[in-house]
């Protein structure tokens, strides 16, 4: 029977069958971890939903934690949990193995947990930094929309800085009629 190969996950279907490999679960993604690991996740896990309302995930292979859009994510390896958290500034730390841009206002910092240990301040306080970052990102996009609100011009201005133009037109021809 033919086949054809899944452009998401590489594996061979028989033509006609049905096939999701979107339904990837938290459970699927760290049933194999070492007890270590598993331990370290859900810990990191408690942390990040004791912060408050929000959606928990498992997204191909990684398990995200999002708001309005994702904070952070959790992307389970054979012998550590790489943990991708978006925070508004760089931050220089031996936990972060690198940074990278992600947005014009975000920065991706890379993680890796090895143990449940390893998952308390400052990587918790990283968490609560990129979960409150959307409410400061909101009230910066309102505060800006407020500035440019007031900033727009009246009737009742236009109609004053229109007169005001034709006195100094008005000026000037007499000026030049009076040489």
């Amino acid at each position: 029977m033919p086949t054809r190969e899944c452009y998401h996950c590489k594996q061979l279907i028989e033509e006609g069958q049905p096939h999701d490999c979107w339904t990837t679960t938290e459970s699927a993604l760290t049933a194999d971890l070492s007890e270590d690991l598993q331990d370290a996740y859900g810990r990191l896990r408690e942390s990040a939903a004791s912060l408050g309302e929000q959606r928990i995930y498992a997204s191909h292979n990684s398990i995200m934690f999002s708001r309005k859009s994702c904070y952070f994510f959790v992307r389970p390896k054979k012998s550590f949990l790489e943990v991708c958290v978006f925070l508004g500034r760089a931050v220089n730390a031996p936990q972060v193995r690198r940074v990278v841009r992600s947005s014009k206002t975000r920065l991706a910092h890379l993680i890796q947990v090895r143990h449940r240990d390893e998952v308390e301040a400052p990587l918790t306080d990283w968490l609560e930094e990129a979960y409150n970052l959307q409410d400061t990102h909101i009230a910066k996009i309102a505060k800006i929309a407020k500035i440019a609100k007031s900033a727009k011009v009246t009737p009742r201005r236009k109609a004053g800085a229109a007169t005001a133009k034709a006195t100094r037109k008005k000026a000037r021809r007499s000026t030049h009629r009076g040489s």
